[in-house]
């Protein structure tokens, strides 16, 4: 009940700034989720012995958000400086014997969750970026739903045993043609607002493209996934925090979008080369 209330609530106030919110409101509001998730993930590293800088590395990733509103065209040099400037940072004020360790995990902080979200912010300015947001999150959550429900009922041959003992490859499978269904529910949806003379769902692409997208998002969804349950039990935890009922923490709740986010950017910007 606690995880159903809390996406009963999270949902509708995500696809409000989707579609309604301002530019500078829908980066803020990334930038605030990927300074949570940081926090949560610089937590786990603590546990296995690093000592990062916590307050620079999220000053890094606001930096990199704010930064990436202002001059979207430069966020790799602008990545690219405040690696280093955290690199610096750590080297003046950890001890040699902790300098490696800080600095590694306070840069790839600033990559897993700062880099990889700022794809979010970047799709949506897109022609038709609220459209391909919605894609993104549907894949992302009805991949996540399906799975769950078809690994319950039907699951026998372990994905990733070491990594998430409950993942199994009937529930990865019904996670695909979960993702799948919903595109094509989507597509269906975009056609109706099209006979409504509306544009609100936008997806000028042929059938096949939206759903071979779908199944590359919907992989890439599940590796992130598989990538922080790595991270969590490196660390020794269950969950990387408990500020979401029934959700765990802000990093449990978008680990999937971690990777889905970039890796959709990525594919529109090489289908846009061919």
């Amino acid at each position: 009940m606690k995880r159903f209330l809390t996406a009963l609530v999270l949902i509708p106030l995500v696809l409000v700034l989707v579609f309604l919110g301002p530019k500078w409101l829908f980066t803020l509001a990334v930038a605030a989720v990927a300074a949570l998730a940081g926090w949560e993930y610089l937590g786990l590293a603590e546990r296995g012995g690093a000592k990062p800088p916590r307050v620079a590395v999220l000053v890094a990733v606001l930096a990199l958000f704010a930064g990436n509103f202002e001059y979207p065209d430069q966020t790799a040099p602008i990545f690219g400086g405040l690696s280093l400037g955290l690199l610096v940072y750590c080297t003046f004020r950890s001890s040699v014997e902790q300098v490696m360790a800080d600095a590694a995990v306070s840069i790839f902080c600033l990559l897993y969750v700062g880099f990889t979200l700022i794809a979010l912010p970047t799709l949506r300015e897109e022609t038709n970026g609220p459209s391909l947001l919605v894609f993104l999150m549907c894949v992302v959550w009805a991949g996540d739903i399906a799975a769950f429900y078809v690994g319950r009922a039907w699951g026998r041959h372990k994905l990733a045993s070491t990594l998430s003992p409950n993942k199994t490859w009937e529930g990865a499978l019904g996670s695909v043609a979960g993702s799948l269904l919903v595109t094509g529910g989507l597509l269906g949806l975009a056609k109706l607002f099209e006979m409504w003379n509306s544009a609100k769902l936008s997806y000028p692409e042929d059938l096949w493209y939206w759903l071979g997208l779908a199944v590359v998002v919907n992989v890439a969804a599940q590796v992130g996934d598989l990538a922080e349950s790595a991270l969590k039990r490196s660390a020794g935890v269950k969950d990387s925090g408990n500020l979401l009922p029934g959700h765990g923490g802000v990093l449990d709740r978008i680990d999937a979008l971690l990777l889905a986010a970039p890796v959709l950017w990525y594919a529109l910007v090489i289908h846009q080369w061919f």
